[in-house]
């Protein structure tokens, strides 16, 4: 799988933190049915493996799931053993060593030109700029102005109204937690999920942004 394009084209990527499987899975669906169809699941939470593994049988061929917070060699083997298609990281982190080595598409955590070109080098598929909020989009345009080709990922306080700014400032795509998650990993309501989820989409013109021939319409199953 090439993660890059696959993330560039539908240029939203979720990230799920929740108190637990079920919870996870429900955003899940919620998620994939609002049309966002690239997800990371936070090793954070708790059954976060299994959320990803039962993802992974329930969903569309069409719809990504990966690990997220990978730190240590040990997640980056049980994301993979869990069926994981990518693992992202908050930094150069063993995690990232390790998924790289283990052929898992990596989005790796960076912030500075050298821990960008480090990562790179490393063999991660993207690189994730995070905090991305605490410098702002403007930031993303400083670090292409010498690295035009690098392919980054505008990470951390990315929001509806921010994301648009991101991608404009040539990031090829946003991943976007709490503004979008809210409460409902923690059992808040799924509807509103829904409607967030649809105005982040409309915000970036990315609704439907699925590769053609392919079908993401049929949520995950129970």
């Amino acid at each position: 799988m090439n993660l890059l394009a696959e993330i560039a084209e539908r240029k939203v990527l979720a990230i799920i933190r929740a108190d637990g499987p079920e919870r996870a899975l429900d955003c899940v669906r919620t998620l994939v049915g609002a049309g966002i169809t690239a997800l990371e699941v936070s090793l954070t939470t708790p059954g976060a493996l299994e959320a990803i593994a039962r993802a992974r049988a329930q969903c569309p061929p069409s719809v990504l799931v990966g690990a997220g917070t990978v730190l240590t060699a040990d997640q980056a083997e049980a994301a993979a053993e869990a069926r994981a298609q990518f693992a992202v990281t908050p930094a150069i982190t063993p995690g990232a060593r390790r998924s790289v080595a283990l052929g898992l598409p990596l989005l790796c955590g960076a912030l500075t030109p050298t821990e960008v070109l480090t990562a790179l080098d490393l063999g991660a598929a993207a690189v994730k700029i995070f905090p991305a909020g605490a410098h702002g989009p403007h930031y993303i345009r400083e670090l292409l102005a010498p690295l035009p080709t690098a392919p980054l990922v505008a990470v951390g306080g990315v929001d509806a109204t921010s994301a648009p700014r991101y991608l404009a400032a040539g990031a090829r795509a946003v991943a976007v937690g709490s503004p979008l998650l809210g409460s409902a990993g923690r059992g808040g309501a799924q509807a509103e999920l829904a409607d967030r989820a649809a105005a982040l989409l409309a915000a970036v013109g990315a609704a439907g942004a699925v590769p053609a021939g392919r079908d993401a319409r049929r949520g995950p199953g129970r």
